[in-house]
Formats: structure tokens, C-alpha cells, sequence
């Protein structure tokens, strides 16, 4: 069972309060190189990714933001520190969402400006509380950025917020170390009702970082614990949208494009199933169809995997028999499986559509 939360928008998408998790990326783009940004929110898109957050260092990036805006679909947030005036800039140029700290952005009268400006135009602030940026006091008292210390400094920021009466509100807390995160997230979930974002910050490359996002954000969800997500790597931002949407897939929370089976290969396979199984997934990463396809390679648990999804092979001696919802299609040559497999998925998910 989720947690219910309190409900926000984001643009035109539908935060808490029942509604799916969504998943969120950051462009990695310099957000004053408008094209570069859009044409990586675009392929952010294909993907899958359903809010996207860009980085403001500067005024030029704060007005940058208008261009951004009026070449995409996706909501836009504003990520902000420091500088009340870049959030107020950002307002202006329309996005959907601010990312900040009040507590780092100075004097109460800077972060009074930033919430009237937000809430004039209806544009929810996520509190972001990061372990390696915790305020020095925190750190005095409690050593090193221990969950508690994490939570204390969210909620700090929240009431600040809530003096002002502003409640538009999604919080981060996050850490490296997954163990830190799941105990802060915990205490945060049972101290406030406000939808929480989670992640595991600073995961690593693409490898480590899904392995320690999917723990992490996998125990997470399956408590009931998260509103938005994004899973950190140092890589192409696509990538995290796909590892995103697979541990939701994996926990039965969202079904969006193929869900994708291969075996992991032995003694037994007589083809060469790896580089196969690799293309097949990376041909059909985009497709929006909500199909199992299996990619096997012997004849023992092979045809009755393949049998059991919607679309499969299952490999032979130089070989390999391609299924279409639990029957034989046909006998295909090895080098021919990988087409053969993406033709009849793309082919049936055309027709569906």
C-alpha cells in the first residue's frame, strides 16, 4: 500500500494523492546552450521521462528557460540555490517548478519574494536536501550527515515554507550510501504528508548506479514510500529514465514499453545468444507497447519462456524457433533471430496502435 500524500501539480502532471510515481530526470546540458537542452529533453521524452529538471547558475540560464520552455511538452523545474533572483527570473520564464533550499537562499525577506512570486503563478517548490551540502550547524551536531540529521535540516526548510503560508510542496532528502537513504526516507515519510521524491544521489556510472538505485528505490516504493523518482548516473540522462521505468516495471507500479526476459546463457545454448538478446532490447527501448518479450537460448526452459510472453525465441543448434503468444511462427537462422523477433514486435505494436 503507497502512502497517501498530499497532491501537487507539476504543469500538467499530477503529483501524490494516489496518482502513479512519476519519473523525472536532470538535463546534463549547459542550460544557456538552449538547442543542446532541448534536443536532450526530446530524447528524454521518447523515453519515457515525464518532468525534467535543468540547472541555474545565472541569470542567461534563468532566461534561458523561456526558449527551453516553448520548444517542449515536458514540465520544467528550475533547479535553484543561492540566489533568490534566479528563482524569480525562472518564474518568469515560465517553468512548472522550482528546486531549492530556503534555508540557502538568505534573508526571510528573499524567500517571502520567491514564494509570492510562486504562488501567484500556482508553481509547486521542491525542498531538496542533499547530504553532501548539509548546513554547518547540522553537521556540528550531529557529526556527519546521519539520516536524522538529513531529516531535521527538511523539515526545517518545510516550516519556513508553511510561516509563509505556502504548502505547494514536494520534498527530497538524499544521500549516497542507500542504507542512509532508506532510514532518512523512512523518518521523513512518517514525520510529514507532503509528496517525497526520492533517489540515491551520486549512484555512480550507469552499472553501480542502477544496482544501488534499484535496491535503494526499489525497498522504497515496495513500503509504499514515493511520489516522484529519479535514478543518478553518470551517463546519459535516457539512460536513467529507462533503469526508472524497469524498477517500477519490476515492482508491478507502472507498465510503460517492453517487458524485457533473456536468460543469462550456459554450457547448454548453442547460439550466440548475448549479442542478440542486446540488440533485440536496445531496438525496442523506445516502444511505448506493454508486450513480454523473451529472448532464450537452449531447449530446456527456453521454448516454455518464449511460450509464456507475448513475442520470443528460443535458441537451437545454429538456430532458433521465434513465438508469437505461445505458438510457433516459424524456424529462423541464428544471424536472423534479432530481426525476426523486432520485426513481429514492432509489426503487432503497430497494429495495436
Amino acid at each position: 500500500m503507497r502512502k497517501l500524500t498530499r497532491q501537487i501539480k507539476v504543469g500538467n502532471v499530477l503529483i501524490g494523492g494516489g496518482a502513479p510515481v512519476v519519473v523525472q530526470s536532470m538535463c546534463s546540458t549547459d542550460t544557456r546552450d538552449v538547442a543542446a537542452t532541448v534536443d536532450q529533453i526530446s530524447r528524454l521524452a521518447i523515453a519515457g521521462c515525464e518532468i525534467v529538471r535543468c540547472a541555474v547558475p545565472d541569470a542567461e540560464a534563468a532566461e534561458a528557460l523561456a526558449a527551453i520552455k516553448a520548444q517542449t511538452a515536458l514540465p520544467l523545474i528550475a533547479d535553484i540555490h543561492f540566489d533568490y533572483k534566479l528563482a524569480l527570473k525562472a518564474l518568469e520564464s515560465g517553468v512548472d517548478g522550482l528546486r531549492l533550499n530556503p534555508g540557502n537562499i538568505g534573508e526571510r525577506w528573499k524567500v517571502a519574494e520567491v514564494v509570492k512570486a510562486a504562488s501567484e503563478r500556482s508553481i509547486p517548490i521542491r525542498i531538496g536536501v542533499n547530504g553532501g551540502s548539509l548546513e554547518k550547524e547540522l553537521l556540528v551536531k550531529y557529526g556527519h550527515p546521519t539520516p536524522e540529521a538529513m531529516v531535521e535540516s527538511a523539515l526545517g526548510h518545510v516550516r519556513i515554507l508553511e510561516d509563509l503560508g505556502y504548502q505547494e510542496i514536494k520534498v527530497s532528502i538524499k544521500v549516497s550510501d542507500v542504507v542512509r537513504t532508506l532510514e532518512a526516507y523512512r523518518l521523513l515519510s512518517e514525520a510529514i504528508d507532503y509528496p517525497l521524491h526520492i533517489g540515491v544521489t551520486e549512484a555512480g556510472t550507469t552499472l553501480t548506479g542502477a544496482v544501488k538505485s534499484s535496491v535503494g528505490l526499489g525497498i522504497l516504493l515496495h513500503q509504499g514510500i514515493g511520489d516522484t523518482m529519479r535514478v543518478s548516473l553518470t551517463g546519459d540522462p535516457v539512460d536513467e529514465v529507462r533503469v526508472a521505468y524497469d524498477i517500477l516495471k519490476a515492482l508491478g507500479l507502472r507498465s510503460r514499453g517492453i517487458n524485457f526476459v533473456s536468460c543469462p546463457t550456459c554450457g547448454r545454448c548453442q547460439i550466440d545468444l548475448i549479442p542478440v538478446a542486446e540488440e533485440v532490447e536496445r531496438r525496442l527501448a523506445d516502444l511505448d507497447a506493454k508486450f513480454t518479450v523473451a529472448v532464450m537460448g537452449c531447449a530446456v526452459n527456453g521454448p516454455g519462456e518464449a511460450r509464456e510472453a507475448d513475442f520470443g525465441i528460443a535458441g537451437g543448434k545454429g538456430e532458433g524457433l521465434l513465438f508469437k503468444h505461445g505458438e510457433i511462427v516459424r524456424k529462423v537462422p541464428a544471424a536472423e533471430l534479432a530481426d525476426a523477433l523486432v520485426e513481429e514486435v514492432q509489426k503487432a505494436a503497430t497494429e495495436k496502435n
